[in-house]
């Protein structure tokens, strides 16, 4: 019963259901009226504008929706052209497609284009008198009246959630690659499975992008969503937290080249003495447990939960810090290959590199930056807009003591 209903609950805050059932509720609803205000009895260029209106998130309804909008119209407007002069045959669908593109194009309907040629041949297929065409611009409208007025009036679901569970799991992929690492400090360790850890290392940047896909979707639900308070703060934290994630992963492949390039001029050989390994080793894993206290500390919401996560984060890096002191302290005493101590002292520079990216100091004067950025933005793209805010909040009686 238990896993029925986590089954349930993770098909629910699946996007790609979430915008299947709104879809279809909002093109069968779309039909409905356009069978009430139309005189057409099939009325399908109504539902064919909302499944095409409808998107996973307000934002994206409300800023694609109008290019969804005037490239269907385009489209009827075509075929109604050309079921008055030509009606439909071989040579005139060419037609009817080279000028919907074209059309499209001069419209600027951006990466909507091919539904202009779409949607004239829909219409054109099922349209040959002028008279009733125009019927198909009444519906169009229907259609895209309705998209819009469903994603407004039932709100689409905030995806920041979803996005914290991408963030999460790139984080977990990360720790485990870095403990990986770890364990091959201190035996013998052969270049082919030092380069498996590299590729693995490479293969990161596919769950960057399709983290950044998740992020982008999580910010703009948050956008023109009246449920939503603090949304500017929201997105900036798992933006700067993803680009946090995003420079360490870089730095985690750059670590991962290094042991490769040891493991070629040690084959056969230990990369380090014994105690230095573990001390490595021991290293690595608090920084990689550190990476997963950090995705925690930028993915919660409640505060209560978000102090527990920058103790353990702070803990983390705090045992990190004593265990890099105590294996630069042990490998300063190796002289067994003097002339390898460059990738030595690049292993524990890539190590700094990300304890400074998970530093919660380092952490804040980027937020802020973020934030100040972020505002000035906005300033500057609405001054007026802007200008009312400040008024506003001027003007408001402040509270004694």
């Amino acid at each position: 019963m238990s896993a029925a209903v986590a089954g349930a609950a993770r098909l629910r805050g699946n996007p790609a259901v979430a915008l299947t059932v709104r879809s279809t509720a909002a093109a069968t609803l779309a039909y409905v009226v356009a069978l009430w205000l139309s005189s057409q009895p099939a009325p399908l260029t109504a539902p064919l504008t909302a499944l095409l209106v409808v998107q996973v998130t307000l934002y994206s309804t409300l800023t694609t929706g109008v290019r969804r909008v005037n490239s269907v119209v385009a489209g009827v407007l075509i075929a109604i052209a050309f079921s008055a002069l030509v009606g439909l045959s071989w040579w005139s669908l060419g037609l009817i497609i080279l000028a919907s593109l074209v059309v499209g194009r001069m419209v600027r309907v951006d990466e909507f284009v091919p539904e202009v040629a779409i949607s004239a041949m829909l219409v054109l297929g099922v349209t040959r008198v002028a008279d009733t065409a125009w019927d198909r611009v009444l519906e169009t409208l229907i259609g895209a009246v309705v998209g819009l007025l469903f994603n407004i009036v039932f709100v689409p679901p905030v995806w920041v959630e979803t996005a914290g569970e991408s963030i999460g799991d790139l984080a977990r992929r990360m720790r485990r690659l870095m403990v990986a690492i770890g364990e091959e400090l201190n035996r013998p360790t052969p270049v082919a499975r030092a380069a498996e850890k590299l590729h693995e290392a490479r293969r990161l940047d596919n769950d960057i992008a399709d983290v950044d896909a998740a992020l982008r979707q999580a910010e703009d639900s948050l956008r023109l969503n009246p449920r939503v308070k603090e949304a500017l703060l929201n997105r900036v934290v798992l933006r700067t937290g993803l680009d946090t994630l995003e420079i360490c992963a870089v730095v985690l492949r750059v670590l991962a080249r290094t042991i490769t390039d040891l493991a070629k001029q040690r084959p056969g050989e230990e990369l380090f003495p014994q105690e230095v390994g573990l001390a490595l080793q021991e290293l690595l894993g608090h920084v990689a447990d550190a990476l997963v206290s950090f995705s925690v500390l930028v993915t919660t919401q409640a505060t209560d939960s978000a102090r527990a996560a920058e103790a353990r984060l702070a803990a983390e890096l705090a045992a990190a810090g004593a265990s890099r002191e105590r294996a630069a302290h042990l490998l300063h005493g190796v002289q067994r290959h003097p002339k390898q101590w460059q990738l030595q002292g690049a292993l524990l520079t890539e190590v700094d590199r990300i304890l400074d990216e998970l530093d919660p100091e380092h952490r804040s004067r980027r937020l802020m930056e973020e934030l100040d950025r972020s505002a000035i933005q906005q300033r500057e793209r609405h001054p007026r807009l802007s200008a009312l805010g400040e008024w506003a909040r001027e003007k408001r009686p402040r509270r004694a003591g």
